[in-house]
C-alpha cells in the first residue's frame, strides 16, 4: 500500500513541484486546499491523481480530518505571521490529533538558526514556529536550502547580466548556498518518504562565492564580469533597519523591498558548513554552469 503524504501549499510554485516529485516516487498525495483556492490549480492537481482535502485553515477540526491516515505533512505554505506561525501551528495540532508521526515545515531558506533576531523578519517568524513545533509530540524536520537559485535571474545586485556585474558585501570569497526549486522539491519528496529524517537537513545545488560566480557567468556568457564591493555587512544591516522603519507598510507585505534586502544580508552571514546532498543518491543536483546556461 502506497504511503500517503499531505501537502499544504500544493497550489503554489514550490508546493506543486513537491507534489510532482512525490508522485514520481509512487506516493499517494493529498493536497490541503482552502475553499477559496484557484479552481484551475485544484483541477490540475486532480488531473495528476492527487486527492483533494478542502478545509478552512482556521478550523482545527477540518484540518484534523484532512490529516487522517497520512504518514507525513509537508508544508510549503508562504505568507506572514498568520500563515507561517498561526496556520502552521494549527496544522501541527491537527496532525498530532490525527496521529501523524512527522511534519516537514515550510523552512526552505538560508539556515536561519544562524541568524540573529531582528535581522530578517520572515526568518524570525520561522524561528517562532520552530520553537512552537519543537515543544510538540511530533517529529519535525526543516530543510535549509540557502538561497533559491532562481534569484540569480531576478536582476538583483548579486548578479547583473545587463551590466556584467557581480555585487557583494564584505567578502568576495564568501560562499553562498544556492538550490534550485526542482532540487528542493526532489529532496523534500524523498525526505517525506524517509521515516528517519533528522531535525535539520542542509542542501545546496551549488555553493559559489561572488568571485566564483563571476567566473561562471563569464564562461556561460563569454563576457567579462566585474566583481564590485557594495559595502560592509554592517552598512547593509544599518540600511535594512532604516528602510524597514521608513516603510512600516511593508510589515503587511510578504516581500517588501527591505525584506528582499534582508535576504541579501542573510546570504552573506550564514552558510552551510556541511551538506546532506548524498542522503538520497538518486537526486541529480544542478551545477552552477548548467543553471546559468538556462537564462
Amino acid at each position: 500500500m502506497a504511503t500517503t503524504i499531505l501537502v499544504a501549499g500544493a497550489t503554489g510554485n514550490l508546493g506543486g513541484r513537491i507534489v510532482r516529485e512525490l508522485l514520481k516516487r509512487g506516493a499517494e498525495v493529498r493536497a490541503l486546499v482552502r475553499p477559496s483556492s484557484d479552481e484551475k490549480k485544484v483541477d490540475a492537481l486532480k488531473q495528476q491523481g492527487v486527492q483533494i482535502a478542502e478545509a478552512d485553515t482556521s478550523d482545527v477540526v477540518q484540518l484534523t480530518k484532512a490529516c487522517e491516515g497520512v504518514s507525513c505533512v509537508v508544508s510549503a505554505l508562504q505568507g506572514l505571521r498568520d500563515v507561517l506561525v498561526d496556520t502552521q501551528s494549527r496544522l501541527v495540532d491537527a496532525a498530532i490529533e490525527a496521529g501523524v508521526p512527522r511534519f516537514i515545515s515550510s523552512d526552505f531558506a538560508t539556515d536561519f538558526t544562524k541568524q540573529a533576531a531582528g535581522e530578517n523578519r520572515n526568518f524570525d517568524l520561522r524561528k517562532e514556529f520552530m520553537a512552537y513545533i519543537d515543544k510538540k509530540p511530533i517529529a519535525a524536520t526543516s530543510i535549509m536550502n540557502g538561497a533559491f537559485a532562481e534569484i540569480l535571474f531576478y536582476g538583483t545586485p548579486l548578479l547583473d547580466f545587463k551590466n556584467n556585474q557581480v555585487g557583494y558585501w564584505e567578502n568576495p570569497d564568501w560562499r553562498i548556498d544556492f538550490t534550485t526549486m526542482d532540487n528542493i522539491a526532489a529532496f523534500t519528496a524523498a525526505a517525506a518518504l524517509d521515516e528517519s529524517t533528522p531535525r535539520i537537513l542542509r542542501i545546496a545545488s551549488f555553493q559559489l562565492s561572488p568571485n566564483e560566480l563571476a567566473n561562471v557567468a563569464q564562461t556561460v556568457t563569454h563576457a567579462n564580469y566585474h566583481v564590485v564591493r557594495l559595502g560592509s555587512l554592517e552598512e547593509l544591516a544599518a540600511y535594512n533597519k532604516r528602510e524597514r522603519a521608513a516603510h512600516p507598510e511593508g510589515e503587511q507585505e510578504v516581500y517588501p523591498r527591505w525584506q528582499q534586502s534582508q535576504y541579501q544580508q542573510s546570504m552573506f552571514t550564514a552558510q552551510h558548513e556541511t551538506l546532506d546532498n548524498e542522503r538520497y543518491p538518486d537526486i541529480q543536483w544542478t551545477s552552477a554552469q548548467e543553471w546559468l546556461s538556462r537564462r
